[in-house]
């Protein structure tokens, strides 16, 4: 059993939470995942490292509570503990020395760009970087980019804060030049920012969330095309060049049980689920 030693609500069904996982947290880098599990019957369900504290040993995640299973956890609190913490996976970012590096990050996303900017920043890059959610209300770990951040900027989906939509980036790229670009958020918003980086050349690292099983290549479920190759994302990845990935294939497997998710997640409210504050 692994305890959850701290959570916190970043924003409207947006989490935080620290696990004590010395083993994990002794080997996670930035860009790995990991994948829990909250008891003998539940899901497996990958998610991103936001953060480590290698004194107190501890492995920090954000997550958003939409489906069952992340439901469930919003609603397991600090002293409580979920049955399995399994990690790190998947290879590190890319987080050398590169010179101008832009990075893109889109709501619960923000909280793990914060921990790749974080060490962008300690090996001597310029960063200009951009939070985005979908209200004022949705964003998350701004303050905490913007201290690592040389220029910062904020957009929301409905211009309550900051830029409406990601479009002044257009600009922003026509004005800099950037040595390395890292965007992590919904895959939307990946093709969104590749598209406006693709006629640069700018290599422009994604970090794919794609469908996932037991995360150490196994399953297949995870697979993507990427350079017209197929990649496991929790094998190869989860971070690729944006510039080679199919995002309309990956779009359209990420559908496939959509349906399926959304009965889970009514069901679960219906019979007395839903979630509870922290």
């Amino acid at each position: 059993m692994y305890k959850i030693v701290a959570k916190k609500e970043l924003a409207p069904n947006i989490y935080l939470i620290e696990v004590a996982a010395p083993d994990v947290a002794a080997k996670a880098n930035p860009g790995q995942f990991v994948i829990i599990r909250l008891d003998d019957k539940g899901e497996r369900v990958p998610l991103t490292i936001a953060g480590v504290d290698l004194e107190k040993g501890t492995v920090a995640t954000a997550f958003h509570a939409v489906g069952r299973t992340t439901k469930k956890l919003a609603k397991v609190n600090a002293g409580e503990s979920i049955m399995d913490f399994s990690g790190p996976l998947g290879n590190p970012a890319e987080v050398g020395k590169f010179g101008k590096v832009l990075l893109v990050g889109g709501g619960v996303w923000c909280a793990p760009l914060h921990y790749v900017a974080t060490t962008l920043r300690k090996n001597g890059n310029k960063l200009v970087v951009a939070a985005a959610g979908r209200t004022e209300n949705d964003m998350v770990y701004a303050d905490e980019l913007k201290a690592v951040s040389d220029v910062f900027y904020v957009a929301t989906d409905d211009g309550s804060k900051g830029s409406e939509g990601l479009d002044f980036l257009a600009d922003v790229l026509k004005s800099e030049k950037f040595d390395h670009a890292v965007v992590m958020g919904p895959v939307s918003m990946l093709k969104k920012v590749v598209e406006m980086t693709r006629p640069y050349g700018l290599n422009t690292m994604v970090t794919l969330a794609s469908l996932m099983v037991d995360g150490t290549g196994m399953c297949g479920a995870c697979r993507v095309t990427v350079g017209g190759e197929t990649k496991f994302a929790c094998m190869d990845g989860p971070e690729f060049n944006g510039l080679d990935v199919d995002f309309d294939e990956l779009i359209s497997r990420q559908r496939v049980y959509l349906p399926e998710e959304r009965m889970a997640s009514m069901i679960y409210d219906k019979l007395g689920g839903g979630v509870k504050r922290g």
